[in-house]
């Protein structure tokens, strides 16, 4: 089988259902990915995150390059082991996080020197470097190293960085070893400007990669400018492999994405909103942390199944809060992931049944987008 297969199983307009099978399991897709960072989703348990149909997570290689370091984790069997997680993982590069650094970080051919954020040790991460951590964690889908152009960036800066990105990629194929246990994914880059997203596009396709993901969006620029960019480099990606947008997870990039042709997506957002007291509901977007709801006696989300919504009521939830208890983020994080999960579910529903556009005209309306 190798490390990675993906089949497409139908199609509705662009938006594609398919299943990724990996050495750790098949993932259904279009699929949402909860993040787990620093080898856990924050506030969730890995048996709360099966319950609720999570299929792959995320781990990040920055954060644990630096803490507890790749070695610690390879002596424990790996990042599955390590974490008690037995289903497909995916690890980023680092980059992302390295280029974020801003002053702290030095870019070369090489890679990137920075100062950590724990202790302001100096550190470099590059291609080569990135892949060995990886190798390391063991997880299913490995990312390249890239770099990952801030939004606004001219032209001037946009195409040198995208081309080191394309080099990068290619160093990165040369070190990836354990291609019968690990896939490694490209990034395609290039801003807001399509014929350099073109060009990044051409160039990493030809390296055959088990799948492909299109990076440098969603940092900052405005939707109708995403939507703009991704209409034209999703069709850059082949049709026989997955792809992959980074970094997206409010439900309207998640339809807008699938309505284009993504088959994967991640964000931290679920859980960083939980822990503001924000949720997702089926009419909109809500903050229980609001008086509105001390004497709120109905469930956080009256069409939502899951755990939270039919054991609490607002009213409990804006108590925990106000008190300040850690059980408000661990409720508000597994219904925020429950609910992304399960509007997944229902589009790969909608395009098996032709009918993708009429579930995310419904969705829009309820939501409060239309």
């Amino acid at each position: 089988m190798g490390s990675l297969t993906y089949k497409l199983i139908k199609k509705d307009g662009k938006a594609r259902r398919g299943e990724i099978t990996t050495k750790h399991g098949t993932i259904q897709t279009p699929v949402f990915m909860p993040v787990g960072t620093a080898a856990t989703v924050k506030a969730v348990k890995p048996e709360t995150l099966k319950e609720n149909g999570a299929e792959i997570i995320l781990g990040n290689t920055y954060h644990l390059f630096l803490r507890p370091g790749a070695d610690i984790v390879r002596e424990a069997g790996g990042l599955h082991k390590f974490m008690n997680w037995d289903r497909p993982i995916l690890t980023d590069s680092g980059g992302f996080q390295v280029f974020s650094l801003g002053d702290l970080r030095k870019i070369t051919e090489e890679g990137v020197e920075f100062a950590s954020f724990i202790d302001g040790s100096r550190h470099m991460l590059g291609p080569e470097s990135s892949i060995e951590v990886q190798q390391a964690l063991g997880s299913d889908i490995m990312m390249a190293f890239d770099e990952c152009a801030p939004y606004p960036a001219d032209r001037e800066y946009v195409l040198p960085s995208m081309e080191r990105t394309t080099r990068w990629l290619a160093r990165c194929k040369d070190a990836w070893t354990n291609r019968e246990n690990q896939a490694l994914f490209g990034i395609m880059q290039g801003g807001m400007y399509l014929d350099l997203r073109e060009k990044s596009a051409r160039d990493i396709v030809d390296m055959d990669l088990p799948g492909y993901s299109i990076g440098g969006l969603s940092v900052g620029e405005p939707k109708e400018l995403m939507c703009e960019v991704l209409d034209e480099c999703v069709d850059f990606l082949p049709e026989e492999k997955p792809r992959y947008l980074m970094g997206v997870g409010t439900p309207d990039y998640l339809f807008e994405g699938v309505a284009r042709g993504v088959d994967m997506f991640d964000c931290v957002l679920p859980t960083r909103l939980a822990r503001h007291g924000a949720a997702f509901t089926h009419s909109g977007q809500i903050n229980i942390k609001n008086a509105k709801f001390k004497r709120d006696f109905t469930p956080l989300d009256p069409e939502c199944d899951c755990y939270v919504c039919r054991n609490y009521s607002r009213a409990y939830l804006n108590h925990l809060f106000r008190s300040g208890e850690i059980l408000s983020h661990m409720l508000l994080s597994e219904h925020n992931i429950h609910f992304l999960i399960k509007t997944m579910e229902k589009i790969r529903k909608s395009i098996e049944e032709d009918r993708f556009e009429e579930y995310k005209e419904k969705f829009y309306r309820s939501y409060g987008y239309m």
